[in-house]
């Protein structure tokens, strides 16, 4: 298979995961960039930032225009993000290439697990008096909390070039009390914003990027984040993750075989 058909099937899966679940696709770009198109961790760290980043904003133009975008809030916990994703991507730039394998393999099993937690009565029950309390008395903002989260998020999107909304929403939902579909639509905006802050200190590195793979990559990943939020209405959110959650659990596991054999 040629390498242009590979990268555009690897960006279309990319963008349907990070338009139907708020994120999650960034952490197979990485991957995908490595093993099937051949780029170095390095390189493949600095692309998937670029391509993140224009999957996530259009995703987030997307979201926005169905009212699920709440922008002070999520313009703030993404700044408490933007230094720490500054100097974590120039951090980056310096770190073998087999400890930035190993760290992403272990990224990637975490948001697995975190996916695969069972969607109970309980949670729902969760998310609607979260929902009840927010219409009637506003969320309850823990400024330290989403300080401290979002600088987390922020030095992660820096170091190995995902965009951590896995833990961006869950983060939105107990820290801000966000509901689901805002959680969602919000972390694509903390996603944007740490990705591009990382991309600018990394503009000076000496990584080459190949641009006839990291554009049909990028073009479809921005297509197919249109086609993800229309499968987020179709399909079950739980299934969903599901699906993802074992396939991302095959990647870090190869990914750590090969890092430590």
């Amino acid at each position: 298979m040629s390498t242009l058909i590979l990268a555009l099937i690897a960006g279309a899966v990319v963008g349907l995961a990070l338009g139907a679940l708020g994120g999650g696709g960034s952490v197979l770009a990485v991957p995908a960039l490595i093993y099937l198109l051949g780029f170095t961790p390095a390189a493949a760290t600095t692309a998937s930032l670029l391509i993140v980043t224009a999957t996530s904003a259009t995703a987030l133009y997307a979201h926005s225009r169905t009212g699920h975008v709440r922008w002070r809030a999520g313009a703030a916990f993404a700044a408490a993000g933007i230094l720490p994703a500054a100097l974590a991507g120039t951090a980056a730039a310096r770190l073998p290439q087999a400890v930035l394998t190993v760290a992403f393999a272990a990224i990637a099993a975490l948001a697995a697990a975190r996916m695969l937690r069972p969607a109970t009565a309980t949670a729902t029950a969760t998310a609607t008096a979260t929902a009840t309390a927010t219409e009637a008395i506003g969320p309850r903002v823990h400024p330290g909390k989403a300080a401290g989260t979002g600088a987390g998020l922020g030095a992660l999107t820096g170091l190995l070039g995902v965009g951590g909304g896995f833990l961006a929403v869950p983060a939105l939902i107990t820290v801000l009390a966000f509901e689901m579909q805002a959680a969602v639509g919000t972390s694509l905006l903390v996603i944007t914003v740490n990705s591009l802050a990382s991309l600018a200190t990394r503009s000076g590195a000496a990584v080459t990027l190949d641009w006839s793979v990291v554009g049909p990559f990028a073009g479809a990943a921005t297509l197919g984040a249109w086609d993800g939020k229309r499968l987020a209405g179709k399909v079950s959110g739980p299934r969903l993750q599901q699906v993802f959650a074992i396939a991302l659990l095959a990647v870090a596991a190869f990914m750590l075989a090969d890092a430590l054999k």
